[in-house]
């Protein structure tokens, strides 16, 4: 049997309406919550966008490990 190795993960967007597409406003909402999880290696990050009537509708996705970055 192969070595498992889990990986997390959690995904952000801004808030519908004006703003969301905002990506300095997204790039902040994933940094807060990567420092409430702590020290954790980031396997992958993802980038979406969808076209909306309005403002372009921002979303990533964050792959981790609970496990201590390599230094």
């Amino acid at each position: 049997m192969a070595d498992s190795w889990p990986v997390e993960h959690f995904s952000r967007s801004n808030p519908a309406g004006p703003g969301q597409g905002d990506v300095g406003a997204l790039l902040r909402r994933v940094a807060d919550t990567l420092d409430e999880l702590g020290d954790v290696q980031v396997q992958d990050v993802v980038f979406g966008s969808e076209v909306t009537g309005g403002e372009d509708d921002l979303h990533m996705t964050v792959y981790f490990h609970r496990e201590p970055r390599r230094r």
